[in-house]
């Protein structure tokens, strides 16, 4: 089967994921229920009010998240030539997680809007020292040296984390949304200018994709080739941390996604990143979906993490992977 018809197979999974998430819930909805009330909208009808004001929001958050965690670990894994890498390496997680306390504690910040923000301001913060870091020395960006400088970070901002904890227990309730992840009660308005980033950042990730299979053949071979590797790393890494730091603004913190999907796809779609790319962003909205979905359901009336989730599907491949060396051929 050629690329392009797999890459049609992905879209039409993650059109049945949508549908299966707009259905699933404390209460069933029957597909053609949904299609009806999407197709003829009618505010009086209640099917409506909780398709369109709840799981629609959550569903297109789904989509957005699993797509920018799936491709930001495709590019994090070619820009550090590491198949172990994934987006939570440039420390986005713990920076994020780091700024929602402080600004809960110190700052007093309750609006979930600042929220958002303070969390992308931290993981911009982190990923852009990480950058920092691994470039320095040679003048060339070091692929040992990021995956260093990310786990410095980490813990860096996971200790002031626990710090604040200490000082301010009362900030605990805020942040344990963002150290498990979830994707309930995310209001569309407030997320819109993440959401838009997103877009943006997806779009320049695959327009940079022809570059980025340059680069991988070497960098001997892409300077002759005429190719600015150090301009080309630099866009990688302001992709890396828009996508990841806009993901886990949205959605807290979500391991594995950016770890398991860019193999899946890799191994069942193309090395190309011109595919593998668009594939992530497709199989990565789809798993985060699937695995919203059970977590909605695992445990009614009350809902599992969809971080918790996606570590239960992520963990026994991450074992696997780490078993054979890295390799995923």
């Amino acid at each position: 089967m050629s690329p392009a018809l797999k890459l049609s197979a992905l879209g039409g999974l993650l059109l049945l994921c949508m549908l299966l998430s707009l259905s699933t819930g404390a209460s069933w909805i029957a597909p053609q229920q949904i299609v009806g009330t999407l197709v003829h909208p009618d505010t009086l009808d209640p099917i409506h009010s909780l398709v369109v004001s709840t799981r629609l929001s959550r569903t297109l958050m789904a989509v957005a998240v699993g797509a920018s965690l799936a491709v930001a670990g495709a590019l994090m894994q070619a820009l550090t030539r590491n198949p172990l890498a994934s987006p939570g390496l440039f420390g986005v997680n713990a920076g994020a997680t780091f700024a929602i306390i402080l600004g809960s504690s110190l700052l007093a910040l309750h609006d979930p809007q600042q929220w958002l923000w303070c969390a992308f301001i931290g993981a911009a913060l982190a990923g852009s020292l990480v950058w920092l870091i691994g470039n320095r020395g040679q003048g060339s960006l070091n692929p040992l040296r990021i995956v260093l400088a990310g786990a410095a970070m980490t813990a860096l901002f996971s200790a002031f984390s626990q710090a604040l904890l200490v000082v301010n227990q009362e900030g605990l309730d805020t942040v344990l949304f963002w150290l498990a992840g979830s994707l309930s009660e995310r209001d569309l308005a407030l997320a819109a200018p993440l959401l838009v980033g997103v877009l943006l950042a997806l779009l320049g990730a695959l327009l940079l994709a022809g570059q980025v299979n340059v680069l991988n053949a070497g960098d001997a071979i892409a300077i002759g080739l005429g190719q600015r590797t150090g301009l080309i790393r630099l866009l990688m890494s302001v992709l890396i941390v828009s996508l990841a730091g806009c993901a886990v603004a949205l959605a807290g913190s979500i391991g594995f996604i950016g770890l398991l999907v860019p193999h899946m796809v890799r191994k069942g779609l193309s090395i190309d990143h011109r595919w593998l790319l668009p594939g992530c962003a497709l199989a990565g909205a789809s798993l985060l979906l699937l695995a919203d979905t059970l977590a909605r359901v695992v445990i009614l009336p009350q809902e599992v993490p969809v971080g918790v989730m996606t570590a239960l599907l992520g963990a026994p491949f991450f074992i696997f992977l780490a078993r054979r060396g890295g390799r995923y051929e």
